[in-house]
């Protein structure tokens, strides 16, 4: 083990210096400007996740008859008006109708579902609980569908507010939106950085250079140094590319989105969105280096990586989907799969309070990443050995033929 991290750490600093004192890493630090210019005009994307956040549900806590009527007033003016345009109604029978079972409904929730307000009491006199800013917004929604509900009896609904600090829903819709930028940024620098790995292998296999350096140290130690070297680069060039950014903000003086804090609170959650992003690299890079290490020239390399790159675009849109299915089976399935894990695990730590399950998902990551590598280790042994075999049995042939037919 000591040989492998000291072999693997003359491998990390020989390809580190070479890459960051080469040309073309300047043109290198130019690049984040196309994928945004993509990932920009690639935003409609998660459009069933955009609709899944902005569809509001208010409760309904009345008696049977009083709930129908506004089912059928809610129904009647979404014809008219656009679904689009009008909250969800969602009727709960079995509900404390006091104040306290009101607020317990909308800072809990029922079966998973974030409410944005409760509509109790009766048509006579009703009753909407939410916070300040969904009241502003949809209270003259609500006394619609209360005078649509009661017939026009009445030319003004009497609607009695109740402002509360904050629901779970308009917690938890904000949330769903700090989860899907930081899982586009992850995907974003994960695809844009990974694939140097890739050329920087293949140019070393071209060259043979690689087999010199398989020849002094262990092809693990190889694969091992050059992932944490490309790593290093791919800080590098991210604490490049954020500060330029930072730079352009305070010189333009632009306003950045005030996004919702995540669950986990801002501190830990740059903590565990540079661990995701590490094993997210490591992971990939680690499944680039196996494909390297079975190519024999760019074009080849360029083959076998489209399928991985297109596979694991697929696996983004999956933890996108997810972001919302937070404990269904689609979730799990994307925090269990370990090509999408980092993504599905970052969205989950916006969205719940919980540590132990990043701790078990890191875990299961650097396994992933430790057995992907000693996959590719051992197919580019038997590859480079196999070469040599091949090489040393056609030497062998020539030397008989030769001393065969030389003269005596």
């Amino acid at each position: 083990m000591k040989r492998l991290i000291l072999a693997s750490w003359v491998i990390a600093r020989r390809d580190f210096v070479a890459v960051i004192f080469s040309k073309s890493f300047i043109f290198f630090l130019l690049g984040p400007f196309f994928p945004i210019l993509i990932g920009l005009a690639a935003g409609g994307v998660g459009s069933q996740v955009a609709k899944d956040i902005n569809q509001p549900i208010i409760a309904i806590v009345m008696a049977q008859p009083e709930t129908g009527a506004l089912i059928t007033a809610h129904h009647a003016l979404a014809d008219q008006l656009g679904s689009s345009s009008m909250p969800i109604l969602e009727p709960l029978a079995d509900r404390d109708r006091d104040d306290a079972g009101v607020s317990q409904l909308l800072n809990q929730g029922n079966g998973g579902k974030n409410y944005i307000g409760v509509l109790s009491g009766s048509l006579d006199h009703p009753h909407f609980t939410a916070t300040s800013a969904d009241i502003q917004r949809w209270q003259g929604t609500v006394r619609l569908i209360l005078q649509h509900a009661r017939d026009g009896q009445a030319k003004s609904v009497l609607l009695t507010l109740t402002n509360v600090k904050a629901s779970d829903g308009a917690r938890n819709t904000s949330r769903l939106v700090t989860a899907q930028l930081s899982q586009m940024i992850l995907f974003l620098l994960t695809m844009l950085l990974a694939g140097m790995v890739l050329s920087n292998l293949v140019e070393e296999k071209t060259n043979k250079i690689i087999e010199i350096l398989a020849a002094s140290v262990p092809i693990d130690a190889i694969f091992l140094g050059k992932l944490f070297a490309m790593l290093g680069m791919a800080f590098i060039g991210i604490s490049v590319w954020f500060g330029a950014g930072a730079m352009a903000v305070l010189m333009t003086g632009a306003h950045l989105p005030v996004l919702a804090t995540p669950a986990v609170g801002w501190p830990l959650f740059f903590v565990l969105a540079i661990a995701y992003f590490n094993m997210a690299y490591l992971l990939l890079g680690s499944l680039f280096l196996g494909i390297g290490g079975m190519a024999s020239s760019v074009r080849e390399v360029q083959t076998l990586s489209m399928p991985v790159t297109m596979a694991q675009l697929l696996f983004f849109f999956l933890a996108s989907f997810a972001v919302t299915k937070t404990g269904e089976p689609i979730e799990i399935f994307a925090v269990l799969f370990p090509f999408s894990s980092p993504f599905a695990m970052l969205a989950r730590a916006a969205q719940e309070v919980a540590l132990w399950p990043h701790v078990l998902a890191l875990l299961w990551q650097v396994m992933w990443t430790g057995l992907i590598i000693r996959i590719g280790a051992r197919l580019f042994r038997r590859n480079v050995l196999k070469s040599g075999r091949m090489r040393a049995r056609r030497r062998g042939v020539l030397a008989r033929l030769f001393k065969r037919n030389r003269p005596v």
